[in-house]
């Protein structure tokens, strides 16, 4: 999984992200101010555009995409896109995770302490591409010694 490339928007999608970085919610915003100081070792980026959609949050080494929902993730057909986008994101190796914006302006430290976490236990499970040989190096060639 660690192998896998950057998700990255179409031009209208990276258009959008911009927009929405410049429109932030107040949960963004805070958030934003305790993430952007690279809380445990992780980058975040904000509003990175992902194909068609744009979450909120990316930390690109852990492959998360962070979503902070406010009241308008109740409605039926915001969950709808919810799921379309989780589902998308999943597909391309990201797991998604979504915090309620007043759990963000309560206790932004736990909020912040729970990404870390998640970020931190990926890491662990992310699996690096096997080399197709030995680590201490190739097999010797026909007729070599390894010594």
């Amino acid at each position: 999984m660690e192998g896998r490339a950057m998700i990255r928007g179409l031009k209208e999608t990276v258009n959008l992200a911009r927009k929405l970085r410049a429109e932030m919610t107040p949960p963004e915003i805070a958030l934003w101010q305790a993430l952007r100081t690279r809380s445990g070792g992780h980058k975040f980026r904000r509003q990175h555009p992902a194909g068609i959609y744009v979450p909120d949050f990316f930390c690109s080494k852990a492959r998360l995409a962070i979503e902070v929902d406010g009241r308008a993730h109740d409605s039926a057909s915001v969950i709808a896109k919810d799921a379309a986008r989780s589902r998308f994101l999943r597909d391309n190796g990201i797991a998604t995770t979504r915090i309620p914006a007043k759990l963000v302006l309560e206790d932004i430290e736990a909020v912040v302490r729970r990404l870390v976490d998640i970020c931190d236990e990926r890491m662990k499970t992310m699996r690096c591409s096997p080399l197709p040989y030995p680590a201490d190096g190739p097999p010797p060639r026909s007729g070599e010694d390894r010594s």
